[in-house]
């Protein structure tokens, strides 16, 4: 007695799956096979909707986006003009050199610039193209100018370094800064990225196009075997009639289709 109500309490305690519950699990598995075998038939498209993305985007990178250049002037902060160098020293150049990135956000120094160059920019215009960097642990201002034009991007880079120096010295009260290095007129342009562009399109190409096959493998409703007779209408298929292309295919339709035409003449 003691081993059978054990025994029923185990049958009670497993969980029982319906006949439904594992219908739907095996229509899942089936469902996911097919858009596999899905995806794997429509694999030629894919790649040439793939290879296309990439086309345009390179197409796009390199007739629709204007390139743009980068020149960097340096300058090297210093507390004292004595020839030997104490701790605090180079601490408090290390402060000077995060305190003098304002100076680069100041209306006049932007205006010094502009009258310099006869730069046909306004001040919000001048200083979305610049961009003052300190790497850690230096006392080097990294002055980087971004534009269109190679040569005036290394003309704006320099201007502002030699503009910076000055007014750092009668304004803040200060050492005047060094000179670290001039910009370099930049060869090649900074962006836009050719190979990251192209490999964007290539992967969005691909994924549309997959996109688009699984939609409408969804949305697919036809019947086309008799397991998708069984699978969407739960009926038994008895039998299976070939098509009538198919008839004709063998001698046998071919012969009496001719005797039929032979009857009516």
């Amino acid at each position: 007695m003691n081993s059978t109500a054990e025994r029923l309490r185990l049958v009670n305690r497993e969980p029982v799956q319906t006949a439904g519950e594992v219908i739907e699990r095996e229509e899942e598995t089936i469902d996911l096979l097919e858009l596999f075998y899905r995806l794997i038939e429509k694999a030629k498209y894919i790649i040439l909707a793939a290879l296309l993305g990439a086309v345009i985007a390179g197409l796009i990178t390199v007739f629709l986006i204007t390139p743009k250049y980068k020149a960097t002037a340096k300058l090297y902060v210093m507390n004292t003009g004595e020839s030997a160098i104490n701790l605090s020293d180079l601490q408090i150049g290390t402060y000077l050199a995060n305190d003098y990135q304002e100076v680069f956000k100041n209306w006049h120094v932007h205006e010094r610039v502009i009258e310099a160059l006869g730069l046909p920019y306004s001040y919000r215009q001048i200083e979305r193209m610049i961009s003052i960097t300190n790497p850690n642990d230096t006392r080097i201002l990294y002055i980087t100018i971004t534009d269109t034009d190679p040569q005036e991007a290394k003309q704006i880079a320099d201007t502002y370094a030699a503009v910076a120096k000055e007014f750092i010295a009668t304004t803040m009260d200060t050492k005047e800064p060094s000179l670290f290095e001039e910009a370099l007129l930049p060869s090649a342009p900074s962006s836009p990225s050719k190979v990251r562009n192209v490999v964007i399109g290539f992967m969005l190409g691909f994924v549309l196009a997959c996109a688009v096959v699984t939609v409408r493998f969804l949305m697919d409703d036809k019947i086309r075997s008799s397991d998708d007779v069984t699978k969407y209408l739960g009926m038994p298929t008895l039998g299976m009639m070939p098509e009538q292309g198919a008839a004709g295919k063998n001698g046998r339709g071919t012969k009496g289709s001719g005797k039929r035409k032979a009857d009516n003449a």
